[in-house]
């Protein structure tokens, strides 16, 4: 009989983690009510969702411990507002405004929405912690090599990412195109993207590169990762 899983590696068994995938469920039904633009939001969340069964279905063959798992989780709520508002039309500046008196666009002369940069440079900075970590543990790289390979499999993510999303909408809504990339006119825009992945992932490298990944094997008196 094989030993039970441990609630490290099973997030039905710990709350912590339990807790977050619920959080992040309930978010993403939520952002549904009254969406601007739900044919557009639809597809967007088509990632979203293939995450979140990942997460919660096929934890046990992913070894990350739970500060891996909470900035997988907090990328995916910036993702989830974003997609609300199919990025281009997060209104950042209203929110600013109301709260701090100040309008970014205005203050800055900005040409467009950034939040879409701003989820990019995210998607760097909190997937590498969780990439070195799977590399560390399932591989068995050493820490500064893993977190060479995580930076690296980060940037290849964000390029399949670009290419993933120009084949489905052309496959699926060639007239909403557009709209779903978030090009926003800027023909430039994926690769800008990538590069704000670039910096995001190699300042978590660096953060990250001397520091080994707490291990998810916990007695039950070990403080939580």
């Amino acid at each position: 009989m094989s030993a039970p899983q441990s609630a490290a590696t099973n997030p039905l068994r710990d709350p912590v983690r339990a807790g977050a995938l619920a959080v992040l469920t309930l978010v993403l039904l939520a952002s549904f009510w009254r969406a601007p633009y739900p044919q557009q939001m639809a597809l967007q969340h088509l990632p979203t969702v293939l995450a979140i069964l990942l997460l919660g279905g096929a934890s046990h063959r992913l070894p990350v411990g739970r500060s891996g798992l909470l900035c997988l989780v907090a990328f995916l709520l910036l993702h989830v507002l974003g997609a609300r508002y199919i990025y281009s039309y997060v209104p950042y500046d209203d929110w600013l405004e109301a709260l701090l008196g100040f309008r970014p666009g205005d203050r800055f002369g900005f040409q467009r929405n950034h939040y879409d940069r701003l989820v990019h440079l995210a998607f760097g900075l909190l997937w590498v912690p969780p990439a070195r970590e799977v590399l560390i543990r399932r591989f068995a790289l050493r820490e500064r090599l893993a977190s060479y390979f995580a930076l690296e499999l980060v940037l290849a993510a964000s390029l399949l990412y670009e290419l993933f999303v120009w084949g489905l909408t052309m496959v699926l809504a060639p007239a909403d195109a557009g709209a779903y990339n978030g090009e926003q006119g800027d023909r430039w825009d994926a690769q800008k993207d990538m590069a704000c992945a670039l910096v995001g992932a190699t300042l978590a490298a660096l953060a990250v590169r001397s520091r080994p990944p707490a291990n998810p094997q916990r007695s039950p008196n070990s403080p939580p990762s």
